[in-house]
């Protein structure tokens, strides 16, 4: 298997608990995508118009990331992680994926979600990026085995 990066962003700690799990069951590196401006727990309120992660959403804002990936071009697969805001990638995700060229690089991507399914999300990130290889979507609760990561990456 080729050397793996999972990078992720968690807002609440579900996504990088199930990064976590999936790194570790891979043999991949983790890479944390932070935003400079760390989120709490009111921008985070979904059920308020004029919470920051309600406004980042509806008007297409993308928060600075704080750190970059270093030696990208080590990696020739990238597992992208990610909790489903508003039936899509959160627009941080966005813009981790416009600041690194991953043209040549094989991206597998999972989310994790109360209730919401992949399909959307999935086809959102393929419309947004269609030079960009990914190759599958999965929505993880972080209750699967190791055996069930190592397999949905084979």
């Amino acid at each position: 298997m080729s050397k793996v990066l999972v990078s992720y962003f968690s807002a609440s700690g579900v996504t990088k608990g199930v990064a976590e799990k999936v790194a570790t069951a891979i043999s991949g590196d983790l890479f944390e995508i932070e935003p400079v401006e760390k989120y709490t727990d009111e921008d985070l309120d979904w059920t308020n118009k004029n919470s920051r992660s309600s406004v980042e959403m509806n008007e297409n804002i993308k928060p600075e990331i704080l750190n970059k990936v270093q030696n990208l071009e080590e990696y020739d697969t990238i597992c992208l992680a990610f909790p489903i805001w508003w039936y899509k990638e959160p627009t941080i995700i966005d813009k981790f994926l416009e600041e690194n060229d991953m043209s040549d690089k094989t991206i597998y991507v999972f989310v994790t979600s109360g209730s919401s399914s992949i399909d959307s999300t999935y086809k959102s990130l393929k419309s947004n990026f269609p030079n960009l290889n990914f190759v599958s979507g999965k929505r993880f609760t972080g209750n699967e085995s190791n055996e069930e990561y190592i397999n949905w990456i084979k």
